[in-house]
C-alpha cells in the first residue's frame, strides 16, 4: 500500500522537475530579431563602422523621416564618410528594391556616435512599412576612396 502512494507523488515530482537546457526554449529578448546593418563592401572603413537604432516615422504624407546611430568602433579618426543606406524587409529577396534607399554623409572621430537624420520623399505611408525588427539595413561606403 505503501508503494501506491509513492507513485503519484513521483510522477508529480517529474512533472515539476526542470526539463534539461538543450529542451528549453529560449529567453523572448533571444527570439526578438534585432535590426541589423550589414555590408558588403571592400571599403577598409567597412569593418569599423556600425549603423544601429534605426528608427522610421512620418513627417509628412509622402516624407519619411529616418533617424539611426552611426557608430565608429576603432580608435581611429575616420573624417568625413558618405554612405549610400538602403532598408529593406527582413523577409525580402536581394533581387526586390529596398522601400528607402538614401545618401548620407556622417564624420565620425576615435570610438564615436551620431546620430544620422535624413528626410526623403516616398509613396508609401509609414503604417505600410514592416515594424522596425523585421526590417534589414545595408550600407555601402562611397567616400572617402580606397
Amino acid at each position: 500500500m505503501r508503494a501506491l502512494s509513492l507513485v503519484p507523488f513521483t510522477i508529480l515530482l517529474a512533472a515539476c522537475s526542470s526539463t534539461s537546457e538543450k529542451s528549453q526554449k529560449p529567453a523572448a529578448a533571444d527570439r526578438i530579431p534585432q535590426l541589423e546593418s550589414s555590408t558588403t563592401s571592400k571599403h577598409k572603413y567597412a569593418k569599423l563602422i556600425e549603423l544601429a537604432g534605426f528608427r522610421v516615422t512620418e513627417k509628412a504624407p509622402g516624407t519619411l523621416r529616418i533617424t539611426f546611430a552611426a557608430v565608429n568602433h576603432s580608435i581611429a579618426d575616420l573624417g568625413e564618410i558618405a554612405l549610400t543606406v538602403s532598408m529593406r524587409a527582413r523577409s525580402a529577396k536581394e533581387e526586390e528594391p529596398p522601400f528607402a534607399s538614401f545618401p548620407c554623409k556622417v564624420t565620425l572621430g576615435p570610438l564615436e556616435w551620431k546620430d544620422v537624420t535624413v528626410v526623403l520623399p516616398t509613396k508609401l505611408r509609414v503604417y505600410e512599412l514592416p515594424d522596425w525588427q523585421f526590417v534589414r539595413a545595408t550600407f555601402d561606403i562611397t567616400s572617402p576612396p580606397m
